[in-house]
């Protein structure tokens, strides 16, 4: 349900009695109304020039860090003033390092924030509306933009207004990209164990094969402590997953095997995976050490860590795995996440006969 909390205003009573299907709730003290998108839009378009909304409650910001990295973001802090160049001001830091949010979503959000406020260098920031907003959208597909960066810049726009400044419903009618509908790269069963057979070092090939057989994110691979290996169990815990979830996922016997041989000559202090100084290990490294092993089987195509989990969710699909056991594998809300991967298994392909077999039944 959507509550409606507000002080007493006839203006506004009269406009929630005009909602449909409004009750009161007693236990809550406020009313509601069913919670699907037609509701909510049509929340924003008759309270819009009539008051604020703050939606905090509703739409709670959730922590983005998925590892063990700290968010400093003194560097932008410290730089030295550019002439005629404006830059993010103190509480859009402060923020960023509150919600802990990833370094590089911390990094991409500062420095698309700061070029926006600079295309209209001499507007006071909090005085910006949507039609600006869409003006300076305009200008980045003008600029040939992807999707994705302009995404991000609608992200970044929105940060400082609906978290930083709790203005949560002033740019609800901002334009975004279409969403393009593309389907997961995967690899196939012999490609991926062909990536294994060639990696040598014992270390790397733990990494390639957690990622696959567990089906972990980079995050939750790094993430990972000695005591996460539930041996007894035969499981794997990750905690802290997306949005903060904690799961569990498999552990193969050969997989333990070569844990046990990993800890014995690397003997990893605080988490599974550790650089040479006993550091925390980067996702810039699983990165490479994936890419290397593809190139090494003789996979052409470019590999990263992510495609292994999807060829984990694909090659359980079809070897006839329920999809909600899938679904709580990958730690997904919603079997409809899980579904993308009906797309790209080859069970149902099977059963079709190629046209250029049908001469062969006549």
């Amino acid at each position: 349900m959507i509550g409606l909390k507000f002080y007493p205003d006839k203006v506004i009573q009269a406009l929630v009695k005009d909602l449909p299907e409004v009750r009161w709730s007693e236990k809550f003290g406020m009313v509601y109304l069913p919670n699907h998108s037609e509701n909510l839009n049509l929340i924003f378009s008759k309270f819009k020039g009539v008051c604020w909304i703050n939606c905090s409650h509703f739409f709670p910001n959730r922590p983005v860090r998925n590892g063990h990295e700290e968010l400093s973001v003194d560097s932008y802090r410290q730089r030295l003033p550019k002439e005629g160049w404006r830059y993010c001001p103190e509480e859009f830091y402060q923020k960023l390092e509150l919600k802990k949010y990833a370094t590089s979503t911390a990094r991409a959000y500062i420095t698309l924030f700061e070029k926006f406020i600079n295309y209209y260098e001499n507007e006071p920031i909090n005085e910006l509306s949507e039609i600006q907003i869409n003006a300076y959208l305009k200008f980045l597909i003008g600029e040939k933009r992807s999707d994705a960066y302009i995404n991000q810049s609608i992200n970044a726009i929105k940060f400082y207004y609906e978290v930083v400044m709790g203005m949560p419903n002033r740019f609800y009618e901002v334009d975004r990209p279409q969403k393009k509908e593309k389907l997961p790269e995967v690899l196939s069963h012999k490609e991926v164990m062909k990536m294994i057979g060639v990696t040598q070092n014992i270390k790397h090939r733990c990494i390639i094969s957690l990622l696959y057989s567990a089906g972990l994110r980079r995050g939750e691979l790094l993430n990972l402590i000695p005591t996460d290996i539930e041996s007894n169990r035969m499981m794997i815990k990750v905690r802290d997953g997306k949005r903060g979830k904690d799961r569990y996922t498999l552990l193969n016997e050969s997989m333990l095997n070569e844990l046990r041989q990993y800890f014995k000559e690397y003997r990893p202090t605080k988490f599974l995976f550790e650089s040479a100084k006993k550091e925390p290990y980067s996702g810039t490294s699983v990165g490479k050490i994936v890419s290397k092993a593809a190139k090494k089987a003789g996979i052409r195509k470019r590999v990263t860590p992510h495609m292994l989990r999807h060829s984990f969710a694909t090659h359980f699909l079809e070897n006839g795995t329920d999809i909600r056991y899938i679904q709580t594998l990958l730690g997904h809300n919603s079997t409809q996440t899980t579904e993308i991967y009906t797309h790209v298994a080859n069970t149902s392909f099977k059963q079709i006969i190629n046209p250029l077999d049908l001469g062969k039944n006549i």
